[in-house]
């Protein structure tokens, strides 16, 4: 069956969960794998989508960054329950290059471009007050002007090989639609529910 074009599809019910969702509406579950199998998920924002694939950023010292350079393939989970939809994708995951990440960087609240040179994510830590003491040494680092990318922070982009679109219909009688990628372009099959 010829597929919609299925990121032209994902930017419609994205602009419409933007539109209507009551909470953030970026958030997506990213599931990952460490090279000895071990599954892991959490919820992490997406920046940017495109024919490239899916983005987000993250502490590249963090347990989500270490299971995608040992495994670089992952899913990701959109649920809008205002909407009665969800999308899923899955693929490999390449870092996004550093003047992309650059750029992005720059557009964040200097509190959260601080919060990632202060933060050794996922680490434990004494308590509230050492986080705050990091954000507070990290300002008298950066006391003015533009505060630079950190080395440990990036991006990652999911390029999807596979996107599920479902939407909720009465009597679970819903809607389920796959479109996978190959090297001849993108090709859809209806799932049952």
């Amino acid at each position: 069956m010829a597929a919609p074009h299925p990121i032209e599809k994902f930017q419609q019910w994205f602009a419409e969960a933007r539109a209507i969702e009551p909470y953030d509406p970026t958030a997506m579950a990213l599931a990952t794998a460490s090279g000895d199998g071990r599954p892991a998920v959490r919820m992490v924002l997406l920046k940017h989508a495109d024919e490239r694939g899916f983005v987000f950023y993250t502490n590249l010292q963090s347990p989500k960054s270490i299971a995608l350079r040992a495994n670089p393939n992952a899913s990701l989970c959109f649920h809008w329950p205002k909407l009665e939809r969800q999308v899923r994708i899955d693929g490999p995951v390449v870092a996004v290059d550093p003047a992309e990440a650059d750029a992005y960087f720059a557009t964040r609240p200097r509190l959260s471009q601080l919060g990632a040179w202060a933060s050794a994510q996922s680490q434990p830590m004494a308590g509230r007050f050492e986080l705050e003491r990091a954000v507070a040494a990290a300002a008298v680092r950066f006391p003015i002007g533009a505060v630079p990318r950190p080395p440990h922070w990036s991006g990652w982009r999911v390029e999807p090989e596979a996107i599920e679109f479902w939407q909720a219909r009465a009597f679970r009688h819903h809607d389920r639609e796959k479109i996978t990628r190959d090297r001849d372009g993108w090709s859809a099959k209806w799932l049952f529910p």
